[in-house]
């Protein structure tokens, strides 16, 4: 859900994401660009960016009043899991099956940090 409640986004195995109006249940905006299944979705706390985590090993930043790809996120070696905004929407930490993490800045696309550790 967007922090306002007003949207939702969702992850699919068709290679996109979609952000819906809760109130009507219309689709706002389909959420292009990946080339492998969608797991994960998040909106930043302002609502204004949805960030998807996908199969492909990348993670993307979308506007979520246009639909359109801000940033493709890439460094990841396996699937891209899992993906989440910072609480100040500055950064973006996603999480893949190759055992590592990455935080990305919300404003470049540039990695910030690789996380490891995990087996």
């Amino acid at each position: 859900f967007s922090p306002d409640g007003r949207r939702v986004a969702t992850a699919a195995g068709d290679k996109t994401a979609k952000v819906f109006d809760v109130e009507t249940g219309e689709e706002v905006h389909t959420l292009k660009g990946h080339t492998g299944c969608v797991r994960s979705v998040s909106f930043s706390p302002d609502g204004n960016r949805v960030a998807t985590a996908s199969e492909d090993k990348t993670a993307k930043v979308f506007d979520v009043e246009t639909g359109e790809e801000v940033h493709t996120l890439k460094g990841h070696t396996c699937c891209v899991s899992s993906v989440s905004f910072s609480p100040d929407g500055k950064r973006v930490a996603t999480a893949s099956y190759d055992n590592t993490a990455k935080v990305f800045d919300v404003e470049t696309g540039e990695e910030v940090h690789t996380l490891k550790g995990h087996t």
